[in-house]
């Protein structure tokens, strides 16, 4: 049977998603019933095969919605925002004992919560810790104690739609499985979900029960092993408008929602010429949004409405792919999804359309530190005047998610001149157009960041190199001496996680040199020196360091001597010293 997902390896696993899962396995918490709503929030599935819709208070409902972001103390700061899109429906991950003001703020709204239940490994690739759903009977048990407690606490409450119990863990649990076992483990997870969707339906029979997965892949699972299910859940981005002809060819009996969708994910999209996912542009984004709820409302009587990914506010690499309001700041996005489900757009002020983003030259060789040129072609529909801001990311390099801010100067017309980042590597440079009115438009593109080049060739290259620790595995180790006089910017040397540390290098005979470069990993040396010795045993200072920040280091020297070293003393992070590579030129 097709499936909507390949499952993702998790080196491109799917951007990190907010959770609320901290669950109380004491069971000695508990909150009294809502009473507003106890006798009317009744909310069914209805109808008959192909011809089904969800019904509230004997109401025909669909779901418009958008995955909840912000923390649940400024769920009424962004509520009411939330209506004026249009959205009747947000979704959750986890539901427990702080959910409540998030699900009061959503009901004073008119909105209604698809309110999750985390299992273990969520999150498809790359996720969660696994779990033995054939033998861990503790934690099965603690679950089918914990979920109930709080469908018993929430079921009055004005603002539940529904329940939804787990995300991802079908396709998750290849990351924990493989062959036969991975199948069984499969079988025993969705068996497992009938039995709490069993619970939940004891406890609350007015309100429907779903689970979500990654692929449509799962489905087949839950047809064999979870009867129980009231519909069936998925999220599904670039490939949102084939789960009609899945579920068509696979034959199922229940309808279903799509708890995830909007533009092609980092997993879906070609890699760039630096080898990295090549991200959508603004105005791809937003029509990613618009096709996704076209195929939604496209599959009539079977698909019973979306909430789309991500009201969220953060700004980094994750929340630039998918939030529809990064910083607060509204993009085209959030306008395509106002637009689509319905809500009045009069008036509204919109974002700066982005039309072409290029960077000047070789964008597969940046020098670090060094001059690159950045032009955008921006626009306003309201004519307001546009400022710029360049940043960077180095998630290709060390995952660190965050952004910085670079030093540029705006030339005019969207050309900027930034300083390239300092360390070697790939790097996601974006450039940020604002209004100041509110809106954004961001474009990002790759660049690798080489060392500098330097004038002739580095009698270290190739030569005997030893070290006082070298890493034997983990990660990209083995990470030995040799590592970091092999010309390649990909290998290195890394040591053990302490101070001193030193790599060394036999120059075959006693040789002068006038200037050394260095090109740290991530765990650089905030303190060292360089230093000669004609024996390997005696060695004097030529160069002394004792405020590195990483990157490159450039600088010229005098030196003489058949071995030269660097000789770390205090480490600039909590790891040990790694080196690229360790140059010394005449």
């Amino acid at each position: 049977m097709p499936t909507l997902r390949t499952p993702r390896p998790p080196t491109r696993r799917r951007l990190a998603v907010p959770l609320t899962v901290a669950l109380l396995a004491s069971g000695a918490l508990a909150l009294p019933a809502q009473q507003a709503g106890a006798a009317g929030n009744v909310v069914k599935v209805t109808g008959s095969q192909g011809n089904w819709q969800l019904s509230v208070n004997g109401s025909p409902y669909q779901i418009k919605g958008l995955t909840w972001g912000p923390s649940v103390a400024d769920a009424d700061k962004y509520m009411p925002d939330v209506k004026s899109m249009g959205v009747n429906t947000i979704r959750t991950w986890g539901t427990d004992a702080s959910s409540k003001p998030l699900f009061d703020s959503a009901a004073a709204q008119g909105i209604k919560v698809i309110a999750g239940f985390w299992l273990q490994p969520g999150g498809g690739p790359g996720s969660g810790g696994c779990v033995n759903y054939l033998t861990d009977t503790t934690y099965k048990n603690q679950m089918l104690e914990e979920f109930p407690k709080w469908v018993q606490t929430y079921k009055d409450h004005p603002g539940v739609l529904m329940w939804n119990v787990g995300n991802e863990s079908v396709l998750g649990l290849q990351n924990c499985y493989t062959g036969t076992e991975l199948e069984r483990q499969r079988d025993a997870y969705t068996t497992f979900v009938n039995d709490i969707t069993k619970k939940i339906h004891a406890v609350d029979p007015d309100h429907p029960v779903t689970s979500t997965d990654a692929w449509t892949g799962a489905w087949p699972y839950y047809k064999k092993n979870a009867p129980d299910l009231d519909l069936y859940a998925v999220n599904s981005y670039n490939a949102v408008c084939d789960i009609k002809s899945t579920w068509e060819q696979g034959g199922y009996t229940k309808p279903y929602i799509v708890t995830e969708t909007g533009p092609a994910g980092e997993w879906e999209v070609p890699d760039d010429a630096n080898g990295v996912p090549e991200e959508p542009t603004d105005r791809a984004k937003a029509e990613g949004y618009t096709k996704a709820w076209n195929c939604v409302t496209g599959h009539k009587g079977v698909a019973l409405g979306a909430t789309m990914f991500h009201y969220g506010t953060e700004y980094d690499f994750g929340g630039i792919w998918f939030n529809l309001l990064p910083a607060g700041q509204k993009r085209l996005a959030y306008h395509a999804v106002k637009k689509a489900y319905g809500a009045n757009t009069a008036g509204d002020n919109t974002p700066p359309v982005i039309s072409g983003m290029t960077v000047e030259g070789d964008a597969s060789k940046v020098p670090a530190g060094g001059a690159l040129t950045l032009t955008t072609k921006a626009t306003d529909p309201d004519g307001d005047a546009l400022s710029y801001e360049v940043l960077a990311n180095s998630m290709y390099i060390d995952k660190d998610k965050n952004l910085t801010p670079l030093r540029h100067t705006d030339e005019g017309n969207g050309r900027l001149k930034v300083t390239a980042p300092d360390r070697t590597g790939v790097w996601k440079i974006y450039v940020k157009v604002t209004d100041g009115k509110g809106n954004v438009g961001v474009e990002t593109r790759s660049v690798r960041v080489v060392a500098p080049p330097v004038d002739g060739t580095s009698i270290a290259l190739g030569k005997t190199a030893t070290a006082s620790s070298q890493q034997a595995g983990g990660g990209d180790c083995p990470c030995t001496a040799a590592g970091a006089v092999d010309g390649k910017a990909t290998t290195r040397w890394a040591s053990d996680w302490s101070d001193p540390q030193w790599l060394q290098v036999d120059l075959g005979s006693g040789q002068s040199f006038q200037h050394v470069q260095l090109n740290w990993e991530t765990s650089y040396a905030k303190a060292y020196t360089i230093q000669t010795s004609d024996d390997g045993q005696n060695w004097r200072t030529v160069h002394e360091v004792k405020d590195g920040n990483g990157g490159i280091d450039d600088f010229d020297v005098d030196g003489t001597g058949r071995y030269v070293r660097v000789h770390g003393t205090a480490r600039g992070t909590g790891w040990g010293y790694s080196l690229y590579e360790f140059g010394v030129y005449r």
